[in-house]
């Protein structure tokens, strides 16, 4: 996977625009600047975006592209960010130390989601909101009109409400959508997708 990623970023353009996912940024804007998360952060749109709103931001990716992109994007935009090339398995932080954890299409293969999901909630503080925007199980559909469409090929990758439910039950659910909608994120997430959106605040 981490061929895949570096050969997606590899291109100078953006492969998902350089501005923040909108679910993001609406509830982002919300909250008090304190200490931010963003998982498979990719090239840094949405850390870059945290860190113009005064937020302490931490991101990590497998992709040294997308290191590069996205340290390229907080200098474009005169902000900095901490930001390490490794994988879920290997980050490690202070537990209770984040008030935001932000996973924005950031799938997970079945066998170890609920390990993942678990691990970042270790390290939210008691209160600390989490932001999720993702593909559901339905999105497969729009994948085969639409290649652009984005969202990984197995469709056991992409979520439902009742996982992450389940994955998240340390969370009061504030927000637990499933709707279409009609992305416009770079050529990367490009049309129309079925989403979920989950908020929550740590219990």
């Amino acid at each position: 996977m981490k061929e895949f990623w570096n050969e997606r970023y590899s291109a100078d353009e953006y492969a998902y625009g350089e501005e923040p996912n909108a679910y993001f940024k609406e509830q982002l804007m919300k909250l008090k600047p304190g200490k931010i998360l963003l998982p498979a952060e990719g090239e840094g749109r949405n850390a870059v975006f945290a860190a113009k709103l005064g937020w302490e931001v931490f991101a990590f990716d497998m992709s040294d592209q997308g290191k590069n992109k996205a340290i390229k994007l907080a200098q474009k935009n005169q902000v900095s960010i901490n930001y390490e090339v490794c994988s879920l398995e290997e980050i490690s932080f202070d537990k209770n130390s984040f008030d935001v954890v932000a996973l924005i299409y950031a799938h997970f293969p079945p066998v170890v989601r609920f390990a993942y999901h678990r691990k970042l909630t270790e390290y939210m503080k008691k209160d600390g909101t989490i932001i999720i925007e993702a593909f559901t199980k339905k999105h497969t559909a729009f994948q085969m009109i639409n290649p652009t469409a984005g969202g990984p090929r197995n469709a056991d990758m992409l979520y439902s409400a009742e996982e992450l439910k389940s994955d998240l039950a340390e969370y009061n659910i504030i927000d637990l959508i499933e709707q279409e909608t009609e992305l416009a994120e770079g050529n990367g997430h490009l049309g129309k997708a079925a989403v979920i959106r989950f908020l929550g605040r740590k219990k």
